[in-house]
């Protein structure tokens, strides 16, 4: 495993989420203001609520990505731990209880948007964990030497 994760491929996965967060964040926000306020016939509100959630995870990942600070590291691993668990959750229910669950931005774990709502967070993590990019948070002064960034 330590071979696949080279410092070339974290900075790959770094870029990687650095265009995905914010991108599925403003995709799934306006998902779920459409569907809340201009979808014509809207009779059950939880899964435009979902989609809400999700675009809220994803938007606060970005910022504490951005913000290189200790609270925030541990808010992005806290992050990325509910939106892992949440896609996991509303994924698989989704499978199960399909009318329950509606489609969400994390229904049928991600389909809608290829899956990146399931790989997103656990890539986010790998690259929260990275020894290298783990010191941005927590070494004061250091964000500005490291090409890691996402």
């Amino acid at each position: 495993m330590n071979r696949f994760l080279t410092p070339k491929v974290m900075r790959a996965i770094g870029q990687i989420l650095a265009v995905s967060y914010p991108l599925l964040a403003l995709s799934a926000g306006v998902r779920s203001v459409y569907q809340l306020f201009f979808k014509p016939g809207v009779t059950d509100y939880f899964p435009p609520a979902l989609s809400a959630v999700a675009a809220i995870c994803y938007l606060l990942a970005t910022v504490a990505f951005v913000i290189r600070k200790p609270w925030a590291w541990r808010m992005s691993v806290g992050v990325l731990v509910f939106e892992t668990a949440g896609v996991l959750v509303v994924g698989t229910l989704s499978v199960f209880l399909p009318e329950v669950i509606g489609r969400t931005v994390w229904h049928d774990f991600g389909i809608d948007y290829g899956f990146l709502p399931l790989v997103q967070p656990i890539l986010g993590l790998v690259w929260l964990f990275w020894p290298e990019n783990r010191r941005m948070f927590f070494t004061p002064g250091i964000e500005q030497r490291t090409p890691n960034t996402p």
